[in-house]
């Protein structure tokens, strides 16, 4: 655990640290659960800067910082749908993506959403149960050729 978790909204400036832990996490963390060309392909998202600058600018887009250094991030769309949620695979199992998930809730009912809800990867379907998701489907999504096996979960709030 980690005392001196500092979370504030993201900025552009801070792109590069958010698309270094995006395509490591994929490559370090997700890469047991999905093969070589999956994590190839899916990583390959932090290298479209325009869509991650959207992102910040479009978006309720958090991240945490330890001291000066980005440890992790997370954004809403829609105003209930948790549309990304990762912590930089140094930082993994240190309540970071515990913190950020309990302030993209109370997020979202302030936007007067009744219920969260999220795509989430093989890897990450563990944590989320832990704070009581329920998976709504399992599904499979294609893209870039790929076809990904993810789960649809929600939370009623």
């Amino acid at each position: 655990m980690i005392d001196d978790i500092e979370i504030r909204e993201a900025t552009l400036d801070d792109i590069p640290e958010i698309t270094a832990i995006f395509r490591d996490t994929v490559r370090a963390v997700n890469s047991r659960d999905y093969n070589e060309k999956q994590i190839e392909v899916w990583s390959s998202g932090a290298d479209d800067i325009e869509k991650w600058e959207e992102r910040i600018k479009k978006f309720y887009f958090l991240v945490a910082e330890v001291g000066t250094t980005i440890v992790g991030f997370s954004y809403l769309t829609k105003g209930y749908y948790l549309d990304g949620l990762f912590v930089h695979k140094d930082f993994q199992r240190r309540t970071i993506a515990s913190k950020l998930l309990r302030i993209m809730e109370s997020r979202v009912s302030l936007n007067g959403y009744d219920t969260i809800k999220s795509d989430v990867s093989i890897t990450a379907l563990e944590f989320f149960d832990s704070h009581f998701y329920e998976v709504e489907k399992k599904q499979k999504k294609s893209h870039k050729g790929q076809v990904f096996e993810n789960y649809i979960i929600y939370k009623d709030l």
